[in-house]
């Protein structure tokens, strides 16, 4: 059975003895409800290190939205029963008050590639993001971090700090999973109607086709106006953005010649679904 570690002291104990070993340490940060997605992070950490933790912790400052806080899927028993099948050496499931005790003041705030589009949507998220992550790999040891693609933006922010920061350890970005009919894994994919999850891999299909259009010699603009009608058409809430950034500095982007991420959120059924591909 996967122990299932609740403090501080009790990880960084276990790590510390895994390091005297002479083992490596991979971290998978996780917010539980764990799918095909997280379980693909975990395999890759466990190919590449001596030893893996996967962390499961709802962390309150990275939720704008206190009702979306409140909605979110917890179900630590089966994801210990996932993670079992990987299997992970640890998981670490604090309470809030073991990662914030009383009187804790401090936060992490990464500028540039943190303030435009996720940044600008949900204020004080990735506020949230890079001082947790921080902390994690602090309470872990860690050696490498593993980070899915999907959150691209996320994915950023989090090699930024680390760069800026220097912290010792490395990270590494991992392909999005996707479900058969192309939607990203989500842990938020549950709380779609039947109906709303029929729609919901227009998603993809529309930035995917746009992302096409531009490599044809379209125009961006044009490009994404037509995603924008396709998801409105096939029942999509509300649209919150389809951008073409830079891929590293998450900046507006018309040079073909750099990488490029076409990234967009928006919202079905009342929840907010995020995606992104290369263009």
């Amino acid at each position: 059975m996967i122990p299932i570690l609740r403090t501080v002291a009790e990880v960084r104990a276990l790590a510390r003895g895994w390091k005297q070993a002479g083992d490596s340490i991979g971290v998978v940060p996780t917010m539980g409800a764990l799918h095909d997605g997280h379980l693909s992070l975990a395999r890759r950490a466990r190919a590449e290190c001596g030893r893996v933790i996967t962390t499961i912790f709802v962390n309150p400052k990275q939720f704008n939205n206190p009702e979306d806080l409140k909605k979110y899927p917890r179900s630590e028993e089966a994801d210990a029963a996932l993670l079992g099948t990987v299997p992970v050496d640890a998981i670490f499931a604090p309470e809030p008050e073991e990662v914030y005790p009383e009187g804790f003041i401090t936060t992490v705030s990464v500028g540039g590639v943190a303030e435009p589009l996720e940044g600008r949507m949900r204020p004080g998220h990735f506020d949230g993001v890079a001082t947790v992550v921080t902390k994690l790999f602090g309470m872990t040891l860690a050696d490498r971090g593993y980070f899915g693609q999907k959150d691209w933006q996320q994915l950023q922010v989090v090699l930024r700090l680390t760069r800026d920061l220097n912290l010792p350890i490395e990270i590494v970005g991992c392909e999005t999973i996707r479900e058969g009919d192309g939607l990203a894994m989500s842990s938020r994919n549950v709380r779609l109607t039947a109906a709303g999850r029929r729609k919901a891999p227009v998603l993809y299909a529309a930035i995917t086709a746009a992302a096409d259009d531009i490599r044809a010699g379209q125009s961006d603009r044009m490009a994404i106006r037509e995603a924008a009608e396709a998801m409105r058409h096939a029942g999509f809430d509300r649209v919150e953005y389809i951008e073409l950034r830079d891929a590293a500095t998450l900046m507006p982007s018309d040079d073909p010649a750099r990488p490029r991420r076409m990234l967009a959120a928006a919202w079905l059924d009342g929840v907010r679904l995020i995606d992104n591909i290369p263009v």
